[in-house]
């Protein structure tokens, strides 16, 4: 008698990883030659970062280093949505970042349709933010999860895969 065995497909980071990295963007910041005397801030809240400086340049190169900092600890680009940078008065510029966590409901059903059309033995079903796979076979599921790994890049949010079982 064979078991289904299943595992989801997720988009998520890790919150301390990220505040980690903002810690890290400060440190720096507060020490390299080219901030000093600047006016920088970093705030990172439950949903968004926002930069504050004095000129755009800093901000681009305030972008450069959360990016860096953000590689380093193993977090995905994909999580930021990065807008533009805007004149926020008293002559300093502000550029937030949206930070996205969870399937959006295209992308999911971009997933169960090329689970459905590829792997006619498994089962895509969507849960909430996430995408539940399921099939008799370990070995089906683990060329799903290589196929999604392959075509990952084509998606605006990095992929991951949890409760394997």
């Amino acid at each position: 008698m064979a078991s289904n065995v299943s595992f989801d497909v997720v988009s998520e980071f890790d919150r301390q990883e990220l505040v980690n990295a903002i810690d890290q963007v400060r440190r720096e910041v507060a020490t390299r030659f080219d901030f000093k005397g600047a006016k920088v801030s970093v705030e990172l809240s439950d949903k968004e970062i926002v930069v504050v400086t004095d000129s755009e340049m800093r901000s681009a190169a305030i972008v450069d280093l959360v990016a860096s900092k953000a590689i380093r600890r193993g977090l995905s680009l994909k999580i930021f949505d990065w807008g533009a940078v805007e004149p926020a008065g008293g002559m300093t510029y502000r550029q937030k970042a949206v930070l996205r966590q969870g399937l959006p409901e295209d992308v999911a059903k971009k997933i169960t349709r090329l689970i459905r059309d590829e792997f006619p033995k498994v089962h895509g079903q969507i849960q909430g933010d996430a995408v539940r796979v399921s099939g008799k076979s370990k070995d089906e599921l683990q060329d799903v999860i290589a196929r999604l790994r392959e075509v990952g890049d084509d998606y605006p949010v990095a992929l991951q895969f949890k409760n394997y079982r």
